[in-house]
């Protein structure tokens, strides 16, 4: 039957026949109507004359104004298919010149110009207020406070409302678990939105994405108590014809139905298999809600492959504003909800049912027949380290394993223990000290351990011995369940039968006793071992067991990857080959990299650019004067450049070094001192105070810039200290500037020199301290992590971490034990301990072999050598070449060409001399040149020519890239060949 969703149908009062019908209202808005109102349904308005039991009846109002009506009715949900092109859509409006996005719209999506230019500014206008807009393949996170300082989440995805209900809910409850009050929450097809009542600061990102393997179960556990499951139920009782009318020829009020749908609830939750309740969990799950295509998303937001833009602002952006408009709208009658539907009792739910209704029968196929059985023969104690080796372990044996006959007490020992007759002797000595005694149990002798006597006669009617202490025979609460809770600890998933066989029972009382461990979550029912057949039983505590040894041994069972593969997966991981924008995407890409040493020359003009679409030097300037992001001196590399660390403000101290000691240097030391006691000071203030020749105090300020004790609050210092280099002596300046600059303001400042820039400070403030060295070593691990996915012991040396791989070691094992990440041989020929996040493994494999990025990603990179993103050099040893001129390194100023992870060339820090690293057959010879020689015209679209005066030891005009250098638009000259930049920055 159709359910009685409360809606009144629209009749014309004078009408007659099939035609009469004008359409629908909603039971609340015909509460709200009264006769003469006018009220607009299509496109007409119409005038009420009557309302009756179950019909509204109208009269045509031509040209009459009148309010619009409401209907509290819920839609299908736009499918996660739906939802990705549209996302796709969105993502590529974005890209797009706005002429050219325009002629799409108009042409491809049948959209009028106006349409057109308003769908345009309302994608840019988000863009401009958040810096992201929601697409297939990034969230948008945007927290802000309302009208009354509560602060409201807006979650923004395009994947539809059958992906965001259950998404809210698994949300909703962690909120709730993390902070002491109410949350609500509202989910449409464009995203969520949640309020957060009397809180100080939003919750973190990561809050709103809970773990793919968790999200089914915990939306089971919440589904109980919502209004979603409330209204189903109903809606399935009145098909179910338990919610008959009154009168068959009376319409029954929704509230009624309502209030009376209640009550069955309240009774049907005391029975947990009452079918209308499992076809109500059957309905929300799988015909409601998408679980498949949620888990999906979330494994994507593990692996990297889905970003996340988390960002506060003032106000709500023009999507978060759309979310916002639903949200109100929802809450507007929210007070008024009926009873039934705002107070659904929490249900106790059959979940074996449940499993069946829906085909869960994953595990099946999950677990590994090897683990289930090594598993078993560990809680069996069949396993020889746990044997019995003398009489305190047999006691042992009784209390944890129950009852054991003779011939399964021999299979615990060792075999010489038992043909000798010492295991007898162990028997007799426990028997004789009343520590265990002889029953009959299931129609075969059996030995138990003494303090089991009276489980054994209340449960099962064994009488006790005479002579045992009058503790052993105290009742318990439950002794039958003791017993099945016992047999479910020390066995892998079994039938109720077999415990029933194994303690001489009907199955009856034994289903009854699993039933009530059930449901205090001590066991749990399903289809469990592979190859099985029907319901079976499990303690929770061994599920979890098998669970963890299965997925063990599959880890073993996956193939490690080529190196190559590393060298494919860490520009994706590190956002290479997706850039990010805005000081937002600066800020995560620092991040990412913050603790990294890094050389000054290459973090502004290779490394940060690789990452952030449009870089700008001020960007992080800004940042760095607003507090946001500070950086340490790592060592000098010479008279203009050195390796620095940024570092976002609240995690430098737990990541930095402590700083080097300067041994007898007074100078250096009044500066420190007098930055400490005044804070930040311009470089003349310094002066000043200090008295000096400039050139002497500005060497002792970057002696103590490079030991760790001073920063700046700009790079500005690091440039022109880099820049004056290259062109004199520091403390030199233009003399063609010099004269612009009036006598009145050279009478007042002197000239600056170059490095002295900004206003210098403490690298740690007043009452600041670093981080113990075991925070430090834990901080660093996690960051570690972050910054590549997948760490190994050549990573670390890489870096040059105090302690190396060693120190870290520890870290690495406790993460593993605690399940934050796992430990494989992922990458073959680095070593077997390999520690890698949860899901990166996964990113990682899928970057074998040529072509295997999707067709939206670059698969050729132009990276600086020291970037963390090449693995070459650092987590990979370089390619072998016959050729010993111009070897690769990592210096400052040099660069490689990646190709789908593989090294295709690296260019010298003049960047005049190239080694290539080509395959040796054709066709993948050409196209390996053809992609090396793409690259280098890439750096000249930065602003830099490329020219080029030896390839591989040699001339380039002997070389065989010479004429598809000239192919490519190289020009040759005496020397070599030039590729001039397209325009200067």
């Amino acid at each position: 039957t159709i359910p009685d969703r409360g809606l009144y149908g629209v009749f014309l009062a004078d009408g007659e026949g099939p035609g009469n019908r004008v359409g629908e209202l909603d039971e609340e808005m015909v509460f709200e109507t009264h006769v003469g109102e006018i009220f607009l349904l299509g496109a007409s308005s119409w005038r009420v004359v009557d309302i009756t039991t179950d019909r509204v009846l109208v009269v045509p109002a031509p040209g009459e104004p009148g309010r619009m009506p409401f209907w509290r009715g819920d839609g299908p949900g736009r499918p996660v298919e739906f939802g990705r092109a549209i996302g796709e859509l969105t993502r590529t409006l974005r890209r797009l010149p706005r002429d050219d996005a325009s002629h799409r719209l108009t042409t491809q999506h049948g959209l009028d110009r106006l349409a057109a230019v308003n769908l345009l500014n309302y994608v840019h206008d988000q863009l401009e207020a958040v810096g992201e807009t929601p697409t297939d393949d990034t969230v948008v996170v945007e927290s802000f406070l309302d009208e009354v300082g509560d602060w409201r989440i807006a979650v923004m995805t395009p994947f539809g409302a059958r992906v965001h209900a259950p998404w809210a809910m698994a949300v909703a409850a962690r909120l709730r678990e993390a902070y002491p009050t109410e949350v609500d929450m509202m989910w449409t097809d464009d995203g969520m939105v949640f309020r957060l009542p009397e809180s100080d600061q939003p919750p973190p990102a990561d809050m709103f994405f809970p773990a793919a393997d968790e999200i089914e179960d915990r939306v089971v556990r919440e589904l109980g108590s919502t209004s979603l499951f409330a209204a189903r139920f109903r809606e399935n009782a009145a098909r179910a014809l338990l919610l008959p009318r009154r009168r068959p020829d009376r319409r029954t009020p929704l509230w009624m139905q309502r209030r009376r749908a209640a009550d069955l609830l309240a009774v049907a939750a005391e029975y947990d298999s009452f079918p209308i309740m499992l076809e109500s969990y059957r309905e929300c799950l799988r015909d409601v809600f998408d679980l498949k295509g949620l888990k999906s998303i979330l494994r994507d937001v593990e692996q990297h492959k889905l970003r996340v833009h988390a960002v506060e602002s003032k106000t709500p952006s023009p999507f978060a504003g759309s979310l916002m408009f639903n949200y109100t709208a929802n809450f507007l009658y929210e007070g008024d909800a009926p009873l039934a539907e705002r107070r659904a009792a929490a249900l106790s739910l059959d979940h074996a049912q449940l499993r069946e209704l829906l085909g869960d029968s994953e595990l099946r196929e999950l677990l590994d027949a090897e683990a289930v059985d090594e598993v078993a023969r560990e809680l069996q104690r069949l396993d020889e380290r746990f044997w019995m080796r003398d009489a305190d372990d047999l006691h042992v044996a009784l209390r944890h394993l129950g009852d054991l006959s003779r011939e399964e007490l021999a299979s615990r020992c060792a075999p010489d223990a038992a043909a000798s007759g010492e295991l007898d002797a162990w028997i007799a000595s426990l028997v004789k000290g009343r520590r265990a005694i002889l029953v009959r149990m299931a129609g075969e002798p059996r030995y138990v351990a003494a303090e089991d006597a009276s489980r054994l006669r209340d449960a099962l009617g064994i009488v006790p011995p005479m002579g045992l202490p009058h503790a052993f025979l105290e009742s318990v609460d439950d002794p039958l369940g003791d017993l099945v809770s016992r047999y479910a600890r020390t066995h892998v998933p079994f039938h109720a039968e077999d415990v029933a066989a194994r303690l001489g029972l009907g199955v009856a009382p034994i289903r009854s006793a699993l039933e009530q461990l059930a449901s205090r979550g001590r066991v749990a029912s399903g289809q469990f071992l592979p190859g099985g057949r029907g319901v079976e039983w499990c303690s929770a505590e061994v599920l979890r067991t098998l669970k963890r040894r299965s997925l063990a041994r599959l880890r073993k069972q996956v193939e490690s990857v080529s190196p190559d593969a590393l060298g494919r997966f860490l520009p994706r991981w590190q956002q290479v080959a997706r850039p990010r924008r805005g000081l937002d995407g600066l800020l995560d890409v620092i991040e990412q990299l913050q603790a990294m040493p890094l050389p000054a020359s290459s973090l502004e003009r290779d490394i940060l650019p690789a990452r952030v679409e449009g870089y700008r030097p001020t960007d992080l300037d800004e940042l760095c004067a607003a507090g946001e992001v500070v950086w340490r001196g790592i060592d000098s590399l010479g008279t203009g450049d050195g390796r620095i660390a940024l570092y976002l403000s609240d995690h430098m101290p737990k990541l930095a070094p402590a700083a080097q000691n300067l041994d007898d240097d007074p100078l250096a030391d009044q500066i420190r001192e007098l930055l400490e006691a005044r804070g930040a000071m311009f470089f003349d203030d310094v002066a000043r105070v200090v008295g000096g020749f400039r050139n002497e105090l500005l060497d002792a300020l970057w002696r103590l810039v490079w030991a760790g004790w001073v920063t700046n609050d700009t790079l500005a210092p690091l440039r022109s200290l880099g820049a004056g280099s290259t062109g004199g002596s520091r403390g030199q300046r233009d003399g063609s500037r010099r004269s612009r600059v009036s006598r009145r303001f050279r009478s007042r400042r002197e000239a600056k020199l170059p490095g002295s820039e900004g206003r210098w400070s403490p690298l740690l403030r007043p009452g600041q301290s670093l981080a113990s060295p075991t925070e430090r070593q834990t901080t660093l691990a996690t960051q570690l992590l972050q910054r590549y996915g997948i760490v190994t012991r050549e990573t670390v040396a890489s870096e040059n971490i105090e302690g190396g791989f060693a120190g870290l070691y520890p870290v690495f094992k406790a993460m593993e034990e605690s399940g934050r990440v796992r430990r494989g041989y992922f990458v073959a020929g680095l070593g077997a301990a390999q520690f890698a996040l949860p899901g990166a493994e996964d990113r990682l494999r899928e970057g074998r072999g040529r072509g295997s990025a999707s067709d939206e990603e670059p698969t050729t990179f132009l990276l600086a050598a020291t970037d963390p993103a090449n693995p070459y050099g650092a987590s990979i040893a370089w390619p072998e070449r016959e050729s010993t001129s111009n070897p690769p390194q990592r210096a400052a100023g040099a660069r490689v060409i990646l190709e789908s992870g593989r090294l295709l060339g690296f260019l010298n820090r003049s960047g005049q001399n190239l080694t290539t690293f080509l395959a040796d057959t054709t066709p993948e010879r050409d196209e390996d040149i053809e992609s090396l020689i793409v690259a280098l015209t890439q750096q000249a679209a930065t602003g830099r020519s490329v020219y080029l005066t030896q390839i591989d030891g040699r001339a380039c005009h002997e070389s065989e890239l010479a004429p598809h250098l000239r192919r490519f638009g190289f020009t040759a000259n005496q020397r070599g060949y030039l590729y001039r930049a397209t325009h200067r920055v």
